[in-house]
C-alpha cells in the first residue's frame, strides 16, 4: 500500500499559487481564486498542505449533509470558513468541490495596522471545519459583494493606498462573518441548548467521578466534538458565559450541595471536586459567593 506523503510547506502565497495550478497572485502578500473562473486543483503529489497565512474559503452552495457538533444537518445556503495559519489543509480530487472564493492573505499585510492587533478577537480563524458559518440569501449576496470589491482592488494597479484598501475590506469581511455568526448561534438555539444540555449531563458525570480532576474547557469540547473557541463564543452569545465560567458556576453549585450536606471538611471537600490545594477551592469558591466555603457552610445551617 502507497504511504501517504508528509504535508507540504507553503511559506508564501505564490508557492502555494503554483501547486494549485492558479495563476500567480495579483499582489504578493494577497491571493483571491475565484473557481468560477479558474478550475483549479492540486498536483497529483500534494496530499496535504500547511500554509503560513490566512485562508477564507466562501462556498456559494453546500449541498448534502454537514456534521455539526455530535449530528448532522442538512444546508442548502452558502457558507464561509475560516483557518488560521499553521492548519493543515486535506486537498479533494473533486474538481466539484472547487467552487466559490478562497481568499489567501499572509500576516505580513496586516502586521502594521489595527487589524494585525486585532486579529486574534476573530475567534471562527480557531474553529473547526465543521463549524463553518452558513449565510442566508441575503448574507451571501453581501459577503458576494465584499469578495467581488476585493477582486476589483486587486485588479488595480499597486499604489500607495493599495494596503490600506485591501486591509480595510478584509477588515470589513471579518467584520460582517462576526455578526453572522452571532446570528447564527442565537437561530440555532435549539441546536445549542442541546449542546448545553449535553455539557451540563457531562460536567455531572465528571463531578461524581471524584477522580478525573476539575474538568477543563478541552475536554468538555472533545466531549460534545466542537473546538474550544466555538464552545467559548456560543455560550457567551447565549447565556453572556464563557465555557470556563459555565463550568466554574457548576463547579461551585456542586460544592455548595456537597458543603450543604456532609459533614466533609473544607479540605476534604476540595480534593472530591478535584482541586489538588484547598487555597485554591477557597479563592474560587469566594470569588463567586463572597463568602468563603466555611462562612458559607455556616449562614446555611
Amino acid at each position: 500500500m502507497k504511504a501517504t506523503p508528509p504535508p507540504v510547506i507553503y511559506k508564501s502565497i505564490s508557492e502555494l499559487m503554483r501547486a494549485i495550478n492558479m495563476p500567480e497572485p495579483l499582489h504578493p502578500l494577497v491571493a483571491l481564486v475565484n473557481y468560477d473562473k479558474h478550475k483549479g486543483g492540486p498536483s497529483e503529489d500534494v496530499h496535504s498542505f500547511l500554509i503560513n497565512f490566512y485562508k477564507i474559503t466562501f462556498k456559494k452552495n453546500f449541498r448534502g449533509q454537514v456534521k455539526y457538533g455530535q449530528d448532522y444537518y442538512d444546508f442548502e445556503e452558502g457558507g464561509l470558513a475560516f483557518l488560521a495559519p499553521n492548519q493543515l489543509i486535506t486537498m479533494s480530487r473533486d474538481q466539484n468541490c472547487y467552487q466559490g472564493y478562497n481568499l489567501f492573505f499572509h500576516a505580513d499585510l496586516i502586521r502594521n495596522y489595527q487589524l494585525g492587533k486585532n486579529i486574534q478577537q476573530y475567534g471562527f480563524f480557531s474553529y473547526a471545519v465543521n463549524e463553518a458559518l452558513f449565510l442566508s440569501e441575503k448574507e451571501k449576496n453581501i459577503i458576494a459583494g465584499l469578495f467581488e470589491n476585493i477582486a476589483a482592488e486587486l485588479e488595480n494597479n499597486i499604489d500607495a493606498f493599495s494596503q490600506d484598501v485591501l486591509v480595510s475590506q478584509i477588515e470589513l469581511l471579518l467584520n460582517y462573518s462576526n455578526r453572522f455568526y452571532n446570528r447564527q448561534f442565537l437561530t440555532r438555539k435549539a441546536i445549542h441548548h442541546d449542546v448545553i444540555s449535553q455539557m451540563d449531563t457531562y460536567l455531572s458525570a465528571r463531578f461524581a467521578d471524584k477522580q478525573g480532576g476539575i474538568p477543563t474547557v478541552q475536554d468538555v469540547a472533545t466531549h460534545l466534538q466542537l473546538s474550544p473557541r466555538y464552545l467559548t463564543d456560543m455560550l457567551k452569545t447565549l447565556t453572556g458565559q464563557s465555557a470556563q465560567q459555565h463550568i466554574h458556576d457548576r463547579l461551585i453549585e456542586e460544592a455548595k450541595v456537597v458543603l450543604s450536606t456532609t459533614r466533609l471538611t473544607v479540605a476534604e471537600v476540595a480534593y472530591q471536586l478535584g482541586f489538588e490545594h484547598p487555597q485554591s477551592f477557597n479563592k474560587l469558591f469566594k470569588r463567586y459567593t463572597n463568602l468563603s466555603p466555611t462562612d458559607f457552610r455556616k449562614s446555611f445551617n
